[in-house]
């Protein structure tokens, strides 16, 4: 039977048993003012893990180790700073809520913040992606009441039922996340990627400094649609513009579809008072099916490297696990399933120091996010490579003719020295014929 405590009573020692797995919802989503009292409160539980996916907050700190076990889905955001003590579950999003329903991803207690609404209802607010999923594995429900979140519905809202504990701080923090300035290289990326996208098709963009210039770069576009794991503050500004109309989708027409609002003040009331944006779950956003209903449906995303077959990595960078497997997958199948739709992958040819190629010979050892037999436009600021339907020589050459121009030579280099000299001499080949050379070379 669901009970009402004040933050000041709340004991978790009287719900979380010892090595009980302890989760809440991604960015936006968690509920500061539990998870804040849950880590001042370790010393009385039992060793629990804690389970966390994309975090923007101060709460994931090294020390806490001494008191819990740390379980995430990805190295992103704040959780950097605890990437080497965490246990990786290295997931696509679209699987993550039926790995919850079937108890192969398990959740003891789920700690949420809700605004409550009539009929016994309650919302989330402000994201919802694999959420439900978590509130309906988890033994124990949590809830702290906050009547700042956009009263929105969907696939945000929560029976009131469904909730063990209610809690009520008398604190309406929601984590902001505002969108970064992007660097000057950011920003030529961005504008070749735009150049790829046309009046009327649909995209999928993620958060942080890439995808917001990105958007930045669409602002002379008409007619966009939106559907996305997340949105950003970018999405109001591109609306306001008269870019996003979401006119011309072939699916949720007239609608922004995300499962996340992963910004500021400012979108949330846009989300709230516009009426036009529609909280939906993994099971819909990140569903390849979904996508496949979207003409033109053109996603966005990024990469630490990619090596000269295709391959994509977007989890580890120096050794350290920075990245996620997250949706990038999930959104790549989905543009190529897509009626005119396009996949692609972008990302500064060099890393932000200038010393080091991201598009390298060989991953080697580090992880494979998505193969290359899914690859289609890999992106830099010195052009766009086109890689679906290309021979392994053809895709080097291309990806070589995007590459920093220092770091040319080299790759082809690299090439020679560990595929043979017939590979390297098919790519300078290739590389000789006017009618053969992509952009950017």
């Amino acid at each position: 039977m669901s009970h009402h405590v004040p933050i000041s009573d709340l004991r978790f020692a009287e719900h979380v048993r010892p090595h009980d797995v302890v989760g809440w919802p991604q960015g936006p989503g968690e509920p500061l003012q539990l998870t804040e009292a849950l880590i001042a409160q370790g010393r009385e539980l039992g060793r629990p893990t804690l389970f966390f996916g994309l975090s923007s907050s101060p709460t994931l700190r090294p020390e806490i180790a001494s008191h819990f076990d740390l379980r995430a889905l990805n190295g992103a955001g704040t959780n950097r700073r605890v990437s080497a003590l965490a246990d990786i579950v290295p997931s696509p999003v679209s699987s993550i809520p039926s790995l919850f329903r079937s108890k192969a991803l398990t959740l003891d207690v789920m700690l949420i913040q809700v605004r409550a609404l009539d009929g016994n209802r309650a919302t989330l607010g402000v994201i919802c992606d694999f959420t439900q999923a978590m509130i309906e594995a988890a033994r124990v429900v949590i809830a702290v009441v906050n009547e700042r979140l956009p009263a929105l519905g969907g696939d945000a809202i929560v029976d009131a039922g469904d909730i063990d504990v209610w809690v009520d701080a008398g604190d309406e923090r929601i984590i902001e996340m505002p969108d970064s300035e992007p660097s000057e290289v950011e920003r030529a990326v961005a504008r070749q990627v735009a150049s790829l996208v046309p009046d009327g098709a649909t995209v999928q963009l993620g958060v942080g400094t890439l995808p917001a210039a990105v958007a930045k770069a669409l602002s002379g576009h008409r007619d966009l649609g939106v559907h996305s794991g997340v949105v950003s503050d970018v999405l109001v500004d591109l609306v306001e513009a008269g870019v996003v109309t979401n006119a011309r989708k072939t699916a949720d027409a007239g609608r922004t579809v995300t499962g996340g609002l992963f910004g500021t003040g400012r979108l949330r009331n846009y989300a709230q008072m516009s009426g036009l944006v529609d909280m939906r779950s993994a099971d819909y956003t990140h569903n390849v099916a979904t996508m496949a209903r979207l003409t033109g449906f053109h996603a966005i995303n990024s990469a630490i490297e990619i090596d000269l077959t295709g391959q994509v990595n977007a989890e580890i960078a120096a050794g350290r696990y920075l990245g996620a497997v997250g949706g990038q997958l999930d959104f790549v199948r989905g543009g190529l399933a897509s009626p005119g739709g396009r996949s692609i992958i972008a990302l500064p040819s060099v890393t932000a120091d200038g010393r080091t190629s991201r598009l390298v010979a060989s991953l080697g050892s580090r992880p494979v996010t998505t193969p290359r037999s899914d690859i289609d436009a890999v992106v830099t600021e010195y052009g766009a490579a086109h890689l679906r339907g290309c021979s392994m020589a053809e895709r080097a050459r291309r990806l070589i003719a995007i590459a920093h121009p220092e770091h040319r030579e080299s790759l082809l280099r690299s090439l020679h020295e560990g595929r043979g000299e017939a590979t390297a001499a098919a790519v300078r080949t290739a590389s000789a014929s006017p009618t053969s050379v992509t952009k950017g070379w």
